[in-house]
């Protein structure tokens, strides 16, 4: 050709830039399932906590309601205000107990999206190392 450069190395380098773009895109495919994937294992986790603190919630505050009602109406007679008490304080620190285990829970549970992120830093260090780039 007349700048010098042999016909068969546009016809190499455009290859390999398609190559290098379908890989990339297929990197970014696959990523971007895992995301999907992830986040719908997530939403599912979500909705089912959420209906299972709801119920409980509801029986557990139909349940107090009837134990404080029969615990005073026990101690109507002679010791109506301490019954009071005492059923205001257990189910204090039954409700103290409950937000230390969600709080526990909270600590233990992997963050959303965890490995997703982990493969997005892979593909990062890897591209930095294959194209000498510094981070």
């Amino acid at each position: 050709m007349a700048d010098g450069t042999p016909p068969g190395s546009r016809r190499g380098l455009r290859a390999a830039t398609a190559r290098l773009a379908e890989t990339l895109l297929g990197l970014g495919r696959t990523r971007l399932e895992l995301a999907a994937v992830e986040f719908e294992e997530a939403r599912a986790r979500a909705a089912e906590r959420l209906v299972l603190v709801l119920v409980a919630g509801l029986c557990f505050a139909l349940a107090v309601l009837a134990a404080s009602l029969l615990v005073v109406v026990l101690f109507w007679e002679t010791h109506r205000i301490a019954a009071l008490c005492a059923v205001t304080i257990v189910y204090a620190l039954l409700g103290l107990v409950a937000l230390w285990r969600i709080a526990g829970q909270r600590k233990t549970e992997a963050p959303a999206f965890a490995a997703t992120l982990a493969e997005l830093e892979r593909d990062r260090e890897w591209l930095a190392n294959r194209f000498g780039g510094d981070k």
